[in-house]
């Protein structure tokens, strides 16, 4: 039967008046992580075709990666690895019933963003 009250329910509360949580922003995160690294994953394989295909070609993707532009991208990327790999370490963590209390998991919370950015300029000044 339809419900003829549906005007008088009160709603969900709106985007403007709830506070994110970090725990939802870093599950957030993470799927974004996820995907950028696909779409970096996918220069990259642009990157070999083009070294595969002729010398013009590769000329024009190297051109790309190794523009500020591109060197941008490919260090984003290297934080969105770090970043999805810890975060998939804290998920492995909560899978065994281990912090899931709210102050253990605002920590891994921010284990996980802060040891990212940690783990990313690590990876950066080894390898520059």
């Amino acid at each position: 039967m339809a419900d003829v009250n549906r005007g008088n329910r009160p709603l969900s509360p709106h985007l403007s008046i709830y506070r994110p949580q970090l725990t939802s922003v870093t599950s957030i995160l993470t799927r974004i992580t996820g995907n950028a690294m696909l779409l970096a994953a996918l220069l990259i394989v642009w990157w070999f075709l083009a070294a595969a295909t002729s010398p013009e070609a590769f000329d024009r993707a190297n051109g790309v990666i190794t523009s500020l532009l591109g060197d941008l991208v490919m260090a984003l990327s290297l934080w969105g690895l770090w970043y999805h790999t810890l975060a998939g370490i804290r998920h492995l963590i909560w899978d065994n019933a281990i912090g899931l209390d709210i102050p253990t998991a605002y920590k891994l919370g921010w284990a996980v963003v802060i040891g990212s950015f940690v783990l990313t300029f690590l990876t950066l000044l080894i390898v520059a």
